[in-house]
Order: C-alpha cells, then sequence, then structure tokens
C-alpha cells in the first residue's frame, strides 16, 4: 500500500500549463499513445497505482467529503480498477476496424471500413463529490482510445486531487498525461488553450460557460451534468420497496449524488404507507442514528452546508423525518419533506444533498406533467408501479437514463453507458462508451484501378449518361405514395428478378452486366490492368 500521508494542496503554476498542454500534443502527434501495447501499459500502471495508493485514497476521501470506507471502495477505487481490467479485456476488439454495414454490393468493392482514430489530446474536468470515479472514469476511456490527457480535479476535494496527482506522476508517462490542479484561474487558463475534446462533469452552469468557451475553436465536449431527477410512486408500488430504495439513493454520499432523485411525486392514497416505511426503514439502516454513524458521509464543506441549509430555511414544506444540522462536522441529517408547491424551491432546485421532497399528486397524469414542467429532460428517472404505469412514465417523460422499482441503479453499472440529454448534459461514457467518447470513426474506401471503366460513367461529359447511372443506382421504393409499405405481387417479383435496384440481387445483377461490358471491352483494347479472373 502507498503512504497514507496526503500533501497539502497545490495549484498549479500558471504559467507552466501552456508547456505541459504543449508536451502532451507533442507526445500525441508523435503517434506515442497509439500502438495497442502503450495503451495496456499505461492502463494496466494505472490500475497498480491506484491500488498501491488505496488507503491514501481512502484516506483523502474521508478528508473531503467524510465518505465511508464501504463507499469510497465500491464507488471509487474498486471501480475505477474493475473499469481498467474491464477495458483491458476488450480493448484490442475495439480498436478493430469495422467493416461498414448495410453496403450494398457495388459500394462493398470499395471495401468501405471505419478505422477507430483517437481524437487528440483532451482536457478532463472532474468533480468532486466521487473525487476518485469521476476524475480518472474519463482518463480510463482516453487512454484506452489513444489519447493524451490533461486532468483537472476538482479543487473543492483537494485531498483526493493531490492523491492522484501523485498517481498520475508516478505511474503513466509523464510526456502523455498530466495533472493541473487549481481552481477557476488555473482552470481558466487550461481552456484558453486548444484541445480536440473537452470533457467535463460538475454543474450546469459551469457546463454552459465551458461549451461556450469551446464553440469558440469548435473543440468538442462530453457534459456530465446534473438535474432535477423525479422518482415517481404510484398506488400500485410496494411502499417498503420504494422506500428502501429510495433512501438507499439518497442516503449514498450523503444525497450528492447528480442522479440522486430531487423530488419524489406520490400518489395521495400510498403516501402516508411510504412515510411510514420510511422511518421504519431510517431506524434499519442506522440504528443509532446518522450522526454517530461510520456509514453516512458529511456535505463536502462549508458553502455547500449553507446552500443546503438555506433551502430548507426557505422552503413552505412540512418537515416529516430528521432536519438535524451541525455545522461544525458539516453534517445534514436525512430529511423528509412534504411540500405542497411543485414552485418549491426543493422541487426547482437541484438540492445536491440529503433533502427528499415528497409531494403528493393525484394520478400519475399530474405527476408526469410536473415532472415535464419542473424539468424536461432529467438526468435520471426513478418508477415505481405496475408495468403499464412504468411503461408509461418511460414514454412521456424524456430522461439521461432510468430505474425502474430502483434509484439510479442503471448509473451503478460500470459497462452501462451513462450520460444526460438536453439541460442534463450531452455524450456519455462508461465501459465501451468511454472508448467512444474519444474515438473518432474514421470511413475509410478503397477504389480498386480495375474498376475505373465500371465507375467512368460519373465524370463529364454527362451527356446520355444520366439514365444509365440512374438505373445503377436509384433504389426501388417498397412502399406506396400513401406511405404503405408495398407487399404485393409485383414487389416481390421485382425482388427475385433483380429488378429493384435496392435489392442485393438487382445490384448483383446490373453489376454481372457491367463487369461483363468492361471485360470485353479491355479485352478488345488488350488491356492488362484486369485482374487475372477478368482476363
Amino acid at each position: 500500500m502507498g503512504p497514507s500521508k496526503i500533501s497539502p494542496f497545490e495549484a498549479t503554476p500558471i504559467d507552466s500549463i501552456p508547456a505541459t498542454v504543449n508536451l502532451c500534443k507533442t507526445s500525441f502527434h508523435a503517434q506515442t499513445t497509439k500502438p495497442l501495447s502503450y495503451r495496456l501499459t499505461q492502463l494496466r500502471k494505472l490500475y497498480w497505482g491506484i491500488d498501491d495508493y488505496a488507503d491514501a485514497l481512502v484516506e483523502s476521501c474521508k478528508q473531503d467529503i467524510g465518505k465511508p470506507v464501504f463507499e469510497s471502495f465500491i464507488s471509487e477505487i474498486d471501480w475505477c480498477k474493475n473499469d481498467i481490467v474491464f477495458v483491458t479485456k476488450n480493448l484490442e476488439k475495439w480498436m478493430k476496424d469495422e467493416a461498414a454495414p448495410d453496403m450494398a454490393f457495388t459500394n462493398s468493392l470499395l471495401k468501405p471500413t471505419i478505422r477507430k482514430e483517437p481524437l487528440g489530446t483532451i482536457l478532463v474536468i472532474g468533480a468532486y463529490n466521487f473525487p476518485v470515479q469521476l476524475q480518472l472514469g474519463p482518463v480510463i476511456g482516453a487512454i484506452a482510445a489513444g489519447c493524451s490527457v490533461v486532468l483537472k480535479p476538482s479543487e473543492v476535494s483537494p485531498a483526493t486531487a493531490m492523491v492522484i496527482k501523485k498517481i498520475v506522476e508516478e505511474y503513466l508517462d509523464p510526456n502523455s498525461f498530466a495533472v493541473v490542479n487549481g481552481g477557476v484561474p488555473e482552470t481558466t487558463a487550461l481552456l484558453n488553450e486548444k484541445w480536440d475534446k473537452i470533457f467535463y462533469t460538475g454543474s450546469a452552469q459551469v457546463g454552459t460557460i465551458i461549451a461556450k468557451k469551446a464553440a469558440e475553436t469548435l473543440t468538442p465536449v462530453t457534459l456530465e451534468l446534473g438535474g432535477l431527477n423525479p422518482a415517481f410512486i404510484t398506488k400500485n408500488a410496494d411502499p417498503r420497496l420504494a422506500a428502501r430504495r429510495l433512501l438507499w439513493g439518497k442516503l449514498l454520499n450523503a444525497g450528492q449524488v447528480c442522479m440522486s432523485e430531487n423530488y419524489v411525486m406520490v400518489e395521495k392514497e400510498i403516501l402516508p404507507a411510504f412515510i411510514e416505511q420510511l422511518k421504519i426503514t431510517l431506524k434499519e439502516f442506522f440504528p443509532n442514528g446518522q450522526k454517530s454513524s461510520e456509514d453516512f458521509a458529511r456535505i463536502v464543506n462549508k458553502r455547500h452546508f449553507q446552500r443546503i441549509k438555506k433551502m430548507l430555511d426557505e422552503t413552505s414544506g412540512e418537515i416529516l423525518i430528521g432536519g438535524e444540522m451541525d455545522e461544525s462536522q458539516n453534517f445534514i441529517e436525512l430529511t423528509v419533506v412534504q411540500v405542497q408547491d411543485e414552485n418549491d424551491s426543493t422541487v426547482v432546485d437541484e438540492i445536491f444533498g440529503p433533502i427528499m421532497p415528497l409531494l403528493a399528486v393525484d394520478n400519475i397524469e399530474t405527476a408526469i406533467r410536473t415532472a415535464n414542467k419542473v424539468h424536461s429532460t432529467p438526468l435520471g428517472l426513478y418508477a415505481f408501479g405496475s408495468k403499464a404505469e412504468t411503461n408509461k412514465i418511460l414514454n412521456e417523460v424524456t430522461s439521461g437514463g432510468a430505474s425502474i422499482n430502483d434509484a439510479y441503479y442503471h448509473g451503478s453499472i460500470p459497462t452501462l453507458a451513462f450520460g444526460g440529454v438536453g439541460n442534463s448534459g450531452q455524450g456519455a461514457y462508461r465501459g465501451k462508451a468511454s472508448f467512444d467518447s474519444f474515438t473518432h470513426r474514421r470511413s475509410v474506401t478503397t477504389t480498386p484501378g480495375w474498376m475505373e471503366s465500371m465507375i467512368s460513367v460519373r465524370y463529364p461529359p454527362y451527356a446520355g449518361k444520366l439514365p444509365q447511372i440512374r438505373r445503377l443506382t436509384q433504389q426501388k421504393p417498397n412502399f406506396d405514395r400513401q406511405g404503405k409499405e408495398i407487399k404485393g405481387v409485383g414487389y416481390w417479383f421485382s425482388f427475385v428478378f433483380g429488378l429493384g435496384a435496392n435489392s442485393l440481387k438487382g445490384a448483383i445483377a446490373r453489376w454481372v452486366v457491367v463487369a461483363l461490358v468492361a471485360v470485353g471491352f479491355k479485352k478488345a483494347q488488350g488491356n492488362s490492368s484486369l485482374p487475372p479472373w477478368l482476363r
């Protein structure tokens, strides 16, 4: 295990940032990061760096956010290590060229393929709430894709930022991978550099700033933002199941999870039973209370403590459970609030803390209208009820992801693509999606010389050639003018006899004729450029 002593937080000198970025760019352009062997070596070294510094990461997570040891391993350390193992086992397969799908016979002669090219030098800007996973997760994907990376950890989790800097500098190639620590000035300096992609996790407010800055240089971005995530509990739900699973989602990391339910809409008929199950479940989870438990995290700092406290002070709702606070420890107890108004501050503002607002609704239709009014594109959606009810909710409410009969379980599967939509973000990562996020799918064709006579119809002068090329390329629709699909005798007749250009048989028939004509023409000229099988 690595040393548990954590260095005091130290910002990177701003004047050193351009040289750091240039070094990473130079390494990429020298083709250093592209070979499979290099990528695998760097990923494997990162695995052992995380493993060697596991104790230090546990301690830093405790310092930064009061994270329990259990959560530090499950959602941070082991998460990243498992991700690396999964990626290294599959990377060679992901890197291989792909045959282009759904190619007509004529186009298949050009051997169309999709190459997987790394985007280049990447800027990753992380978040504080999962100070290991949200920093290193995107880095794992960027390394796998063959990119060089500059990582900017969150200054709000300073202890973990310093440990991650130590890991990267000791275990990874310093010419290709670097960590820049600091706050707004250092981030601004980084954004003033030209990147091949920027990956940001954090608030929508800062995400907007980053997107605007990136647009100045047409830099692509992945934005993993928050969302006013709704939970639905219908009268047909199991109240105990809903209480246990939603409490797990709200208690993990003291509610400082971008996917955590922001408000819970409960049909009035089941509300009393649900509240009772919340009380029972809390007692089961924390028999001696949350404050004395080693299994309950703390709010990250005083500023966020005051932000959440102000939200509770301003709510018009009634506190049903919890409400205890201790600013000296940045402790806020899980607090359940019943609100009457969908415009309450605890509903329309992202809580990012251990507050659970309950909003009683008459029916599922009212709940759906409320969700679409509060935030039309949340990061997550959680529904408890019958299959018909949960399907209705999925069909009528858009979200980045969804968990049925659970709290953000879809986001706890490391190999399942994760990302937002609309105001909750753009782009996705994790598992293969992490590789894809930093990869350019480059379409490539190769036209053989022997095809020249076959494709010469495309050259000027065009006189008399249009009917010929249309016969070769125009596809026959399988639908009529009313938009109905044609499955009659006429369509199948044309398919069988190759008259439909959109059929494989039709394409083959036409190209056989063209090839025979070309062969005859070339033989007449005594041309030796034909391949042996056509001579």
